[in-house]
């Protein structure tokens, strides 16, 4: 069975404790920490792996629902709060279900199971992609090479031609086909095109620079027709961007 690796964060110690035990009683869940603001609780949620947040939505310092917009995509949020007004607002940031305190464990237990079928037909879904998208085949030089696409850092559109750029390969594969055709073989959810000669590989940015992704020497530019689309998957993996932030991407 799936472990669901969980924080919970309240400002009530009482709350947070009932929680936390709820966790422990729970064989498909691991409590990893609980804390009593959102802004102590970030850097875990941010580093250690956090599946299933609980968490508190009226709180001094950071309410949950803004906290909720800075969690990564991964990480998956259950409302816990005495506030029922505020169900409607915590669906909109994709919470996964919302608790009324006091929770019973039953109720608990309702939507600890609620997160872990949705954690288990979404691993599904990304093994489907990823075994299915594996590998590209591309014919170069009178050769059909078979490229790991999670080696690919970007790919580089000449009129007829395209330039795989291939992490520890000192040379790009050169192919004859267009950018688009190829781009129709990446899946969209690791792949993003830049510019009208660029596509590049998410997980493999490491750093932006005055409208420029940067591989090493080399400089990618963010044209300003793709410049919408790049940033909203920068801001959807930023915390707390600022307007200034974006204005010099």
């Amino acid at each position: 069975m799936r472990k669901l690796r969980c924080c919970v964060i309240d400002d009530e110690p009482l709350a947070l404790g009932l929680i936390k035990s709820y966790v422990e009683q729970t064989p498909f869940l691991e409590f990893v920490d609980g804390f009593q603001s959102a802004s102590l609780g970030i850097k875990t949620i941010l580093d250690g792996n956090i599946d299933l947040v609980f968490l508190d939505i009226q709180m001094a310092e950071l309410n949950g629902i803004e906290f909720a917009r800075v969690i990564p995509a991964h990480c998956r949020i259950i409302f816990i709060t005495a506030y029922q007004q505020y169900a409607i607002d915590g669906y909109k940031v994709n919470a996964l279900d919302y608790l009324l305190k006091p929770v019973s464990y039953s109720e608990f237990l309702n939507s600890a199971n609620k997160a872990l079928k949705w954690f288990e037909v979404n691993d599904r879904a990304v093994e489907a992609v990823d075994n299915e998208n594996k590998f590209i085949i591309v014919k170069s030089e009178y050769k059909l090479i078979q490229i790991d696409i999670d080696k690919i850092l970007y790919i580089e559109g000449l009129k007829d031609y395209v330039k795989i750029y291939i992490e520890d390969s000192p040379q790009p594969v050169l192919s004859l086909m267009s950018l688009k055709a190829l781009e129709t073989s990446l899946p969209s959810s690791r792949f993003i095109r830049v510019h009208r000669s660029f596509i590049v590989h998410t997980s493999k940015i490491r750093l932006i620079e005055r409208n420029r992704i940067v591989f090493g020497k080399q400089y990618i530019p963010v044209s300003e027709t793709y410049k919408d689309t790049f940033m909203d998957y920068i801001n959807k993996h930023s915390i707390n961007p600022t307007k200034d932030d974006n204005n010099n991407i």
